[in-house]
């Protein structure tokens, strides 16, 4: 019978325990907007698939997509900014 070892080294808890940066933090914060977008969307698409749709939930769906479009914009045009004025 042969053994079986493992060909990796082993991962361990010591090996895991990195905090974000602080730059990886403010990233997030500054996404944070679109991310609660995002779950509001995601909300209204899971109210919507246990019963059948009608106007109220298709409008609801409709106002959270246009809300996560106009955040991703906002936060697209606030990146330009931030560049043209690192650029200059």
């Amino acid at each position: 019978m042969k053994t079986i070892a493992a060909l990796q080294s082993l991962v361990t808890a010591e090996s895991l325990d990195i905090e974000p940066t602080t730059a990886e933090l403010d990233a997030i914060e500054q996404e944070m907007p679109l991310i609660q977008a995002e779950l509001k969307l995601l909300d209204a698409q899971i109210m919507t698939m246990d019963r059948p749709a009608n106007e109220l939930d298709a409008r609801r769906v409709r106002r959270a997509s246009n809300r996560v479009l106009a955040t991703r914009r906002d936060l697209t045009n606030r990146a330009r900014i931030v560049q043209s004025d690192g650029a200059a």
